[in-house]
């Protein structure tokens, strides 16, 4: 008897495909905060010398493929990854996994998704869903980010797999190969190695465009870009920041209020009252950067034009590198374990 897939919408798409394909496989302990928590997929980065829709590259989580990888690792979990050369075996392999009852994560272009709405579909390559079967031809689709399954012809399978361009997906698939018996010590120490890690990665990344210091590189350059730029395509950059926050996963806001929760849930195994302070000051954090998100995006639409609201928008982003860097240097401080 096949055992029944269960959809779990989540915030963020990675996290989602982990959370579920890790309970689907008896972990049932396994939530969206832990997995990103875990995984460390909370950082930042301001890549100058790329552009992405003609706009800034900013990141504000770690690279994808990483915060399911790291979970399993930390869980002991073996996991099982392809990439394809030819459709035609992208296809083949895919199929033998429904055939077999196994549901598998799939790296996909978002331009070409059917079920979501035209404003969301911009050419962005790093987006996860799970496929769990397949009907009258149809593939079923457990995409995190939407409230229910739905499902993909293999057309636009093909399409969104295939995606072209920066991160092309390359038709990978992965699912969990090998899960053992997860004991409460392997979650704690997965815990501790991934909050030492996100504060590793936040507070010492070398060069200044990433973590902390690259909030603050990106507040600078905010301050310029009316001049230098022109208020149009200042506001337009700010826009296209907007658009990495909040609408490509969780973005900013989002990933602050999940890394708050994984603190407040790392406390059931790590017994350490201060990761429930530091949560507190991660969901400012989040306050600020969804706070940071509306003010870009009324310079964005027109309503605000001036050098002072570009001002306005850095302060708040050196007001949130500050509260970060803070609350990671006392998480640094911890003792453990």
């Amino acid at each position: 008897m096949e055992k029944e897939f269960k959809h779990i919408q989540a915030a963020h798409c990675e996290n989602g495909v982990a959370t579920s394909l890790l309970r689907y496989h008896g972990l049932q302990f396994m939530t969206e905060p832990l997995a990103f928590g875990m995984g460390s997929g909370i950082f930042y980065l301001h890549i100058p010398f790329l552009t992405i829709s003609n706009g800034p590259a900013i990141t504000y989580r770690s690279m994808p493929g990483w915060i399911f990888s790291r979970t399993c690792t930390a869980l002991g979990v073996k996991v099982k990854r392809e990439k394809f050369r030819s459709e035609e075996a992208a296809v083949k392999f895919l199929d033998q996994k429904v055939k077999e009852g196994v549901p598998v994560g799939c790296q996909v272009g978002v331009f070409n998704l059917p079920y979501f709405p035209p404003e969301y579909r911009f050419h962005f390559n790093a987006h996860n869903l799970i496929v769990y079967g397949k009907e009258n031809g149809n593939y079923l689709i457990s995409d995190p980010v939407m409230e229910t399954v739905t499902h993909l012809s293999e057309e636009d399978m093909l399409k969104v797999r295939f995606a072209k361009g920066p991160l092309a997906p390359k038709g990978h698939v992965y699912f969990p190969e090998q899960v053992g018996i997860v004991t409460d010590e392997m979650i704690k120490k997965g815990i501790i190695k991934g909050i030492k890690r996100s504060s590793r990665d936040m507070l010492h990344i070398p060069g200044n465009i990433g973590g902390v210091s690259g909030i603050k590189y990106t507040a600078k350059k905010i301050r310029i870009w009316r001049d230098k730029l022109g208020p149009r395509k200042a506001g337009l950059y700010l826009g296209q920041i907007v658009r990495m926050q909040e609408e490509i996963g969780t973005g900013g806001g989002g990933f602050r209020f999940l890394f708050a929760a994984f603190l407040e849930q790392a406390h059931q195994y790590v017994k350490q009252d201060q990761l429930l302070q530091i949560s507190e000051d991660f969901t400012k954090a989040g306050d600020l950067w969804r706070a940071s998100a509306v003010n870009m995006g009324r310079i964005y639409k027109g309503r605000l034009n001036e050098q002072k609201d570009f001002d306005e928008s850095a302060d708040l982003l050196m007001q949130i590198s500050d509260i970060e860097k803070q609350a990671f240097i006392k998480l640094s401080k911890i003792k453990l374990g």
